[in-house]
């Protein structure tokens, strides 16, 4: 590429080129024959390929997106913050943008999670929470507490301390051996858990007990935290029973124990509140968030920590010895300001819950179709799970698997004009989370679209 030529001044068959020789994408399976798809613009829940083609955004680009794309007053909230202060850390210093946002986000988090430690992203947030738990323990008198326990399917990020908490077995294996000490229980797959008929109450003590089980089995002297995703994302949208959180936090509270909501994906609307652990009324000791904080329009992520937690760095010479270079960047920052006063003005978590029943009851008219086994999540996400036999609940082997969503799916959802996520870590689902502009309208053409595409998947099986 020459100097000063950029995307706007080259072919597609350019960029093909380029992308194919020097682009290494993430979770990408890679032909030097195949056309990388190529987004070029956005607007509200739309996006347009290099093409010209429009799709609907049903996954906020990455659960991401949430006041929907093309808002030009964060741009510009960008431009000001950058033309007035581009780059300082946070190490020892602080900027403006910075403590307004940190101030505004303990306002928003309940109870006294009044400690904002600003991060890059989510998987940064979720390590920061963990080398916290260990160091508070050891401030506090209790060095030998480290370990973590968290569910079977959870995704909790990429570093190595986020990826050794995550729990599914194929995504860690290329890089073991990983950091120890992390352990796993049931999630809250109620559609698999036949054991418990049709009471979701009793499921749900029986999948929060597991935990007290995990606890006492390591000692409760070694275990550190328990991190939870107040929707589990990985395996296809898993909200939590009744009464799940509540026996959740008796059990952190007997054992002393660190609950760590991991919001990353569930903050900022998603669920119809600031914060998901609001929705569902527990109180976490920390909650990692990133994502939806900007909308994406520049990176941020955060961990929110008690004042508990707080209090042995507060005096003497203790430090938390941890940081990010562009940890609470203050363009990010300024972006994230701008976010939420959209968020405010345009009542976006009330839109979403008095949105969520039409968002659910367009899903569930797929139920019809013989693919489909399970529709579940809450807010504006959701998983589809598909299954071979509804009777019986039979799933894909990993053949079929790989034929019905790498060989068809991904591929034919978005050839109709739908960009969401069709995943097999645990049993076959598809994923949506629209932006939280999304109406009506959208949510009844993803579900033609869905309904048109999964038909022909079944003739082909």
């Amino acid at each position: 590429m020459t100097a000063g030529q950029d995307s706007a001044t080259r072919g597609d068959s350019q960029l093909q080129r380029a992308a194919n020789d020097h682009l290494w994408m993430h979770f990408a399976r890679h032909s030097p024959d195949a056309e990388v798809p190529t987004i070029v613009r956005g607007d509200g829940v739309h996006v347009w390929d290099s093409h010209g083609r429009r799709y609907l955004d049903g996954l906020a680009g990455l659960f991401v997106v949430q006041v929907g794309h093309g808002r030009s007053e964060l741009a510009e909230a960008a431009a000001k913050q950058a033309s007035e202060l581009a780059f300082f850390p946070l190490w020892s210093y602080a900027h403006p943008t910075a403590i307004e946002l940190a101030e505004r986000l303990a306002q928003h988090a309940s109870g006294d999670l009044n400690r904002v430690f600003f991060t890059t992203g989510g998987g940064e947030a979720v390590e920061s929470a963990w080398k916290l738990a260990k160091q508070y323990f050891k401030l506090t008198g209790k060095p030998t507490k480290h370990k973590v326990i968290s569910r079977s399917i959870a995704y909790h990020g990429t570093p190595q301390g986020a990826l050794s908490i995550t729990g599914i077995p194929e995504m860690k294996a290329p890089f073991e051996p990983l950091v120890p000490s992390t352990f796993r229980v049931p999630n809250t797959n109620f559609y698999r858990a036949t054991q418990h008929g049709d009471d979701l109450q009793t499921f749900g003590r029986w999948a929060a007990d597991r935990i007290a089980e995990a606890i006492e089995f390591e000692g409760p002297d070694t275990v550190a935290a328990v991190f939870l995703e107040p929707v589990q994302n990985a395996g296809g949208c898993f909200p939590p029973p009744p009464g799940y959180f509540q026996r959740v936090r008796e059990i952190c509270d007997e054992y002393d124990v660190l609950l760590v909501s991991d919001e990353v994906i569930c903050a900022f609307g998603r669920l119809g509140h600031m914060f998901a652990a609001d929705r569902y009324g527990y109180q976490p000791d920390i909650i990692t968030c990133a994502k939806g904080m900007t909308s994406g329009y520049s990176p941020l992520g955060a961990m929110i920590a008690t004042d508990r937690l707080f209090e042995p760095f507060s005096r003497g010479t203790a430090s938390f010895m941890h940081g990010y270079t562009f940890g609470g960047h203050p363009v990010s920052t300024a972006v994230a300001m701008a976010n939420l006063d959209i968020f405010e003005r345009e009542q976006l978590n009330e839109h979403v819950l008095a949105s969520e029943g039409g968002f659910r009851a367009s899903l569930e008219k797929l139920h019809d179709l013989p693919i489909v086994g399970d529709v579940r999540g809450d807010g504006f996400f959701y998983g589809i799970e598909m299954v071979k036999d509804k009777a019986t609940m039979e799933t894909f082997n990993a053949d079929e698997s790989e034929r019905l969503l790498r060989g068809f799916l991904s591929r034919a959802l978005f050839e109709a004009g739908l960009y969401c996520r069709a995943d097999d870590r645990g049993d076959p689902v598809i994923q949506l989370a629209p932006p939280l502009i999304a109406t009506q309208e959208h949510f009844d053409e993803i579900e033609q679209i869905l309904r048109s595409v999964l038909t022909e998947a079944w003739s082909r099986l």
